[in-house]
């Protein structure tokens, strides 16, 4: 089995704790075959004018990672297959959307992650994005969201951690299962599939119910509806979590019948046997 882990963050992004001299070493001890970077661009913060416990987060400076990501690739060819990646933040502002073409444009990331952290005018990882509403609301406007943005016009490869306004949900029971949502969760997946895009498994679950997301029955449903490329994802924001879970994830998704992980790399998708 190949081990990869290809959604991860360093300290080139806001939240990272760790440099990413130390997350590619921590990877290669760990045995990775195939690791991927993806640091945050968060052109919908920017533009939402977004602050965390009252700080304003830091942009992220696209030149000095992809300068230090591309020598970093060259000095490891050989030794280990890293990505350099990133992770774009949906936002459907025009003048978003825009920044995100021409980031793709400019700096050319072997991979594209596409992510919804902004709904309802904030960060849904935070708990305070239930307060004043339901779980149906809550989960359902984040949902739409998600099926907005596989519309974005920008290149994208990877749509990320599907159940992410869970992870710190406050609810009695934050669990977003399928049969709740089953309607939008369909036009979702189906319209993954019909774009030829690898849905994202992330371990990275926190309290959400699960070792993982999205869980089991949004995956078994998404191979009923004939989706196969999916990827793994720690979401490690340090050297820790690298490849957490990933033993996890693997047997789930054996058992529901997929039998590879999908590694994109510069537009080829490589099926890599599980």
């Amino acid at each position: 089995m190949i081990r990869t882990d290809i959604h991860t963050h360093t300290k080139f992004s806001a939240d990272g704790r760790n440099s990413i001299e130390e997350m590619i070493a921590a990877a290669m001890q760990k045995g990775l075959a195939w690791y991927g970077i993806s640091e945050h661009f968060n052109y919908d913060y920017d533009r939402l004018h977004l602050t965390i416990d009252g700080q304003e987060v830091p942009p992220i400076d696209e030149r000095a990672y992809f300068t230090r990501a591309r020598e970093l690739q060259k000095q490891l060819r050989g030794k280990l297959h890293l990505l350099v990646g990133a992770e774009f933040g949906y936002d459907n502002a025009n003048s978003t959307l825009q920044r995100y073409i021409e980031t793709e444009q400019e700096y050319s990331p072997d991979f594209v992650v596409n992510s919804v952290h902004t709904c309802l005018g904030m960060d849904c990882y935070f708990p305070h994005y239930c307060i004043g509403k339901s779980k149906e609301y809550a989960y359902n406007a984040y949902l739409y969201r998600v099926l907005e943005s596989l519309d974005a016009p920008y290149r994208y490869d990877i749509v990320a951690h599907v159940g992410y306004c869970s992870r710190n949900a406050t609810y009695p029971d934050p669990k977003l299962r399928y049969e709740d949502y089953a309607d939008v969760l369909d036009e979702i997946l189906k319209r993954i599939i019909a774009r030829g895009k690898i849905l994202e498994v992330n371990s990275s679950a926190k309290t959400a119910g699960s070792p993982f997301i999205p869980d089991t029955d949004i995956l078994e449903r998404y191979f009923e509806l004939g989706g196969r490329m999916v990827s793994f994802a720690s979401d490690a924001h340090d050297t820790t979590r690298i490849a957490d879970r990933r033993d996890i994830v693997v047997a789930a998704l054996k058992k529901i019948g997929f039998t590879h992980l999908t590694i994109p790399d510069k537009g080829r998708y490589l099926q890599l046997e599980i």
